[in-house]
């Protein structure tokens, strides 16, 4: 048989207000959204908080009420036994004789418990929070005495179950990820156009390719279009990878690039700011095209008076350091960036995605040999230097072709996984489906 409860009949928040001392630590807890767990946010000298504090304990079940509608509750563990929490965080005795707390806390690790606070939540858009009637007064179906252990049983065959399809899961993703990558540096070894080559003998070779790009490059500088810079370095043996194919020839990017990087106009000035200039930051390169509108924008003055660049359609950026450092993206508008971002300009005789898949296919490589002190900063000077494998400019064309189609293929095995997550949850809600429902179906009769 099954019986209604009110969710206050099993619940009964609890509070163990404490008097802080002011020369002692207190762990604060927070509670991570989406089921992460009873978390330690910091320590803090009793001198330092001001607000009313309560004590919990291990293994005390606690939601917080601003949050427990994105999944905001979880056990505290052994760790932060006597932590203490403000009166947002609401804790509970659980009475067993009305459900067992196993079965409870297995009920709350699914969306069960998720609909109970969403409905039990209320509030203004910026200030929605658990409401003390409609989160206690919520009416819910149990099941009594064995039918709660048969279900319990249930639930932890099926979370069984669904840890291996879990592991399997993510064996997939990484598996999709090893492939990507693996089809970026065949890419660029050449491996991916051995049949193209053989059915193309006579394309003009690399070799040819870059002396034409070189006097291009020297023109430019004799007309005073760009600045003459510092000769790069010979490669050595050192520095070359892999064995390139007969018609490809390494080359420094500095030789074949012109590149700068982004500014920041001041932002105490006003007149800089809400113009209509496209001004990206390094996090917002999102490693294809770019063309969304910036989440800032900059006046022409705080072009003209800042270090900032117009970069044309078509320019690559990369992000040289800080969290999103190796970011790529190729611009679809003329845009500016600020500082951390890195531009190279078109070249009309090199595929733009030819150099972002080998980037793409480097980007581990350069984050690892740019490290800093705390966080990797890719140089201009780093990237100028950066040895790079040149293909004849018809075999550019045919591997970002060749790229484009086997990326789709990854694609299309990325959405098969996740519609295996998905259907995994969906598994999960019919098993309490069919057990509440059926329950409720008894109590009707």
């Amino acid at each position: 048989m099954a019986k209604e409860y009110l969710i206050g009949d099993f619940l009964k928040r609890i509070k163990r207000p404490i008097k802080l001392v002011d020369d002692q630590d207190y762990k604060l807890v927070t509670i991570k959204m989406n089921h992460n767990g009873v978390v330690l946010r910091e320590l803090k000298k009793g001198a330092m908080i001001k607000s009313n504090m309560y004590q919990v304990k291990k293994g005390d079940f606690i939601l917080s009420g601003i949050d427990a509608r994105n999944g905001a509750f979880g056990i505290v563990p052994t760790e932060l036994d006597g932590a203490i929490v403000t009166n947002d965080f609401w804790y509970f005795e659980i009475d067993e004789s009305i459900i067992s707390k196993r079965l409870f806390l297995e009920l709350t690790a699914t969306t069960w418990f998720d609909e109970i606070c969403k409905r039990g939540s209320d509030g203004t858009t910026q200030r929605i929070r658990l409401q003390k009637d409609k989160f206690f007064n919520q009416i819910v179906l149990l099941p009594e005495g064995n039918e709660q252990e048969e279900l319990l049983e249930k639930i932890l065959s099926f979370k069984k179950g669904q840890s291996h399809l879990d592991s399997e899961i993510i064996n997939q993703k990484e598996l999709t990820t090893q492939l990507k990558q693996s089809i970026l540096q065949e890419a660029i070894q050449g491996k991916l156009t051995e049949e193209w080559r053989k059915q193309n003998p006579d394309v003009e070779p690399a070799s040819e390719l870059l002396k034409r790009i070189k006097a291009e490059k020297a023109q430019l500088i004799k007309d005073k279009k760009i600045r003459k810079e510092k000769p790069l370095p010979p490669i050595t043996e050192d520095e070359i990878p892999f064995e390139l194919p007969e018609d490809w020839v390494w080359c420094r990017l500095g030789e074949i690039f012109q590149t700068t990087s982004g500014g920041t106009p001041n932002r105490s000035n006003s007149k800089y700011w809400n113009g209509s200039i496209t001004w990206y930051k390094s996090g917002e390169l999102n490693d294809g095209l770019l063309s969304a509108n910036s989440q800032e924008k900059i006046t022409e003055l705080g072009l003209k008076e800042s270090s900032a660049t117009l970069f044309p359609e078509g320019t690559l950026l990369i992000a040289m350091y800080g969290a999103t450092a190796g970011k790529l993206a190729i611009l679809g508008r003329d845009a500016t960036t600020n500082q951390a971002v890195c531009g190279f300009y078109k070249n009309q005789l090199i595929e733009s995605e030819y150099l972002f898949n080998f980037l793409m296919a480097n980007r581990s490589k350069m984050i690892s040999e740019s490290w800093g002190m705390s966080q990797p900063n890719i140089s201009q000077t780093y990237l100028k230097n950066f040895v790079f494998a040149l293909p004849p400019l018809g075999e550019q064309k045919r591997i970002v072709k060749k790229v484009k189609d086997l990326m789709k293929t990854v694609e299309q095995l990325k959405s098969e996984i996740t519609r295996s997550e998905k259907h995994a949850q969906m598994l999960m809600q019919a098993v309490l489906k069919e057990a509440f429902e059926s329950k409720k179906e008894v109590y009707a009769e």
